[in-house]
């Protein structure tokens, strides 16, 4: 491993860093943003990310290993339990806290239930009031004065947007600057623990979420079967299976003649193609699994 760059004060800091929020908050984006590469799906759609997410971001003097988590909320049935108990799990494990906040779209019932949790976790905590470029510039400092009352012990807040990188490397320094010292955690070239299989797999589903109507992203999980690498030519193979919940379902996600199917297939190898630097052979299966989001063992084996 190469040394390290040092800051200007010649010391290194490095640690782990949770990023929480309500769901839709901009977290997942956030992470792409910070990284240079996209490793968590997003969507439009609240409670897209179901399994935390690690990614290593390495600045001069510091390297912070993020923790992308899914949204908090009030959670209903053996899934959503599963997600958040994910969620809430690392912050034990952690040195700093990254609250995002969604400044358009409020969420009091998760805010509540975030605030009594990160409070009483003992732990320096950050706040970020993501999204505000879509808020009269006039209405940050307000809010930002009214959560320093609800909660004074905020280490910094930083008004910002991930989408458009607004700020965001001030909310670097300030993660940062509240990192133990100590040498780098992993390599430079290393962003994420996450293995190829489990990013095309998120791939696809991000594509079911962002393709399909209302009850199909919260119905469908994605599994890899095959993924073969071909020795004579840079082409990768790979079979996955979206599974879902109904028969109904499953025609929704083909569509007719198949037309759903194929435009979820193109938009997800384009995003892998991307991810893998190579030409990209995609197969799609849909298989129904009978109410496997209430099924604590189908849970387990798609992973969540």
């Amino acid at each position: 491993m190469n040394p390290a760059p040092q800051s200007s004060d010649g010391v290194f800091r490095s640690g782990y860093v949770a990023i929480l929020g309500a769901p839709n908050a901009g977290k997942s984006t956030l992470l792409n943003r910070l990284l240079g590469e996209k490793i968590a799906i997003t969507s439009r759609r609240p409670q897209t990310t179901r399994n935390r997410i690690l990614g290593v971001v390495h600045r001069p003097g510091a390297q912070m290993i993020l923790l992308d988590t899914p949204g908090v909320h009030r959670p209903r049935g053996p899934l959503n339990a599963r997600i958040v108990e994910a969620a809430l799990a690392v912050v034990a494990e952690v040195d700093l806290l990254l609250w995002v906040l969604d400044v358009e779209r409020p969420d009091p019932e998760s805010e509540a239930l975030l605030l009594e949790r990160l409070a009483a976790a003992g732990k320096p905590l950050l706040l970020a009031l993501n999204k505000i470029d879509r808020v009269r510039k006039e209405t940050v400092l307000p809010l930002m004065a009214a959560w320093q009352t609800r909660h004074p012990a905020f280490g910094a807040m930083v008004p910002i947007s991930a989408r458009h990188g607004t700020q965001v490397e001030a909310l670097v320094a300030e993660m940062a600057a509240r990192l133990p010292e100590g040498p780098p955690l992993f390599p430079e070239d290393h962003l994420t623990d996450q293995p190829e299989r489990a990013i095309v797999a998120e791939l696809v589903r991000e594509k079911v979420f962002r393709l399909t109507g209302e009850e199909i992203p919260y119905s469908s999980a994605v599994t890899i079967e095959t993924f073969r690498e071909e020795t004579e030519r840079p082409l990768v193979h790979i079979d996955a299976t979206i599974h879902v919940e109904r028969d109904s379902q499953k025609g929704i996600v083909i569509g007719k003649g198949g037309a759903k199917l194929r435009q979820i297939g193109t938009a997800a190898r384009e995003d892998i193609e991307r991810l893998l630097g190579t030409r990209v052979f995609l197969k799609l299966f849909v298989r129904v699994q009978k109410n496997w989001t209430r099924d604590t063992k189908a849970i387990q084996r798609f992973g969540y």
